[in-house]
C-alpha cells in the first residue's frame, strides 16, 4: 500500500495569488505568446496578463497557437513583430525553434523576456519560477517516499525539445540515482505533446510493458491526468504512485480518488504577471539583477544566473490541501 507524501501547507491567500497593484505611467503593447492555447495552464497564466493589463494600463494581452506546434508559435511572434509590439514574452513550445524569429524581434528593437527557456541565446532575460534541476529533484522526493524508495518508475515530458521538462526529469533522475539505488528507472522519456490523450495512451503501453512498475512522472500539466485516468481504469490506485506538475483544477478528480498522489506547481498566473512586469521594466530602462525584487508572490529575490532569473515560487499539493488552491 503507497502512502502520500506528508506536506507544509504554503500560505499563499486570495490576496497573494492576486500579486498586488503595479502602478506605472508610460504604457506599452506586450503580447505574451505561449506554447498553446485553450489548456488550462495557459488559460490561468491569461488570467494574469489580463490583470497586469488591468492594473497597469499596458496594453498586454496573450496569445497562442491552437495545437501544441513550434512552427505555429514561430508564426504567432512574426505577426507580433510585423504588428509593432513593444516587447514580446514567450513560453516557447521549442526554444531551438524560436531562435531566429526571437532576433528577428531584437534587430527590430523588441524587447523579449522568456519563461521556461533557460538556455534562450535571443532574449533579454528569462524568468524561471525556481532552478529546473532541483525542481525535478523535489518531485522525486514525493515520488520515492510515496514508492517506499524502491521498485520500478518512468517518467513523461511534453516534448522532447521542452527545455523545462527535461532539465525536471534529468534533476529527479540524478536525484534518485543518488538517493534511491533500490529504484529503477524504466524505458524511455514519455512524449505526450501537452496532450491528455496521448498522456493516457502512454501510460496504457507502460502499464501493459511493465507490470511491476510502481511510479510514473509527469512533466506537461496534463501528464499525470491522463496517467490517472489509466490507473483508475485499472484499479491500480493502490500500486501505482503518480506526482508531476499540473493544477488542481486538471488533476483534482484523480487525487480525490487517489489515482494521483501529488502534484508541483508554479502559479502561472504569477509567472504571466512577472514576465509582463519585467518586460515594463526593461522598457523603462530599470535595473534588473540578482536580488532583484518584481513585487510579485515567489518572485521577491530573485537569483541571477547569466541572464536568467530565478524565484522561488514552487508549490506541493495533495488532496488534503488542494482545496486552498483554487487554480
Amino acid at each position: 500500500m503507497k502512502t502520500i507524501a506528508s506536506l507544509a501547507v504554503l500560505a499563499l491567500g486570495t490576496a497573494a495569488l492576486s500579486g498586488g497593484a503595479i502602478a506605472q505611467d508610460k504604457t506599452y503593447k506586450i503580447p505574451t505568446v505561449v506554447k498553446i492555447s485553450g489548456i488550462q495552464w495557459f488559460n490561468r497564466m491569461e488570467e494574469g496578463v489580463d490583470e497586469f493589463a488591468a492594473e497597469t494600463g499596458n496594453n498586454a494581452y496573450q496569445v497562442g497557437p491552437a495545437s501544441a506546434d513550434a512552427q505555429l508559435q514561430v508564426q504567432l511572434i512574426e505577426d507580433m513583430i510585423a504588428q509593432g509590439a513593444d516587447a514580446i514574452t514567450v513560453v516557447p513550445f521549442s526554444p531551438e525553434a524560436v531562435e531566429p524569429v526571437l532576433k528577428r524581434a531584437m534587430d527590430a528593437g523588441i524587447t523579449v523576456v522568456t519563461h521556461e527557456a533557460s538556455d534562450i541565446e535571443n532574449a533579454q532575460w528569462d524568468l524561471e519560477a525556481f532552478r529546473n534541476f532541483d525542481f525535478g529533484g523535489t518531485i522525486m522526493q514525493g515520488l520515492a517516499e510515496c514508492m517506499g524508495e524502491e521498485g520500478e518508475y518512468t517518467v513523461f515530458v511534453g516534448s522532447l525539445t521542452s527545455k523545462t521538462h527535461n532539465e525536471w526529469v534529468d534533476g529527479a533522475i540524478a536525484y534518485q540515482k543518488e538517493n534511491y539505488p533500490n529504484m529503477t528507472l524504466v524505458g524511455d522519456k514519455n512524449e505526450t505533446y501537452d496532450d491528455q490523450q496521448q498522456a493516457y495512451q502512454k501510460a496504457q503501453e507502460i502499464l501493459r510493458t511493465y507490470p511491476d512498475i510502481k511510479g510514473m512522472q509527469g512533466s506537461a500539466s496534463t501528464d499525470v491526468a491522463g496517467i490517472g485516468l489509466a490507473i483508475e481504469e485499472r484499479g491500480l490506485e493502490d500500486d501505482v504512485c503518480v506526482f508531476g506538475l499540473s493544477l488542481p483544477s486538471i488533476a483534482g478528480q484523480y487525487m480525490e480518488t487517489g489515482a494521483v498522489d501529488g502534484i508541483y506547481f508554479w502559479d502561472p498566473k504569477l509567472a504571466g504577471k512577472a514576465m509582463n512586469k519585467l518586460a515594463v521594466m526593461l522598457l523603462n530602462g530599470e535595473e534588473v539583477g540578482d536580488g532583484m525584487d518584481l513585487g510579485i508572490p515567489g518572485y521577491e529575490k530573485l537569483q541571477q544566473d547569466g541572464k536568467v532569473l530565478y524565484g522561488e515560487a514552487s508549490v506541493k499539493v495533495t488532496k488534503d490541501n488542494m482545496a486552498d488552491y483554487p487554480l
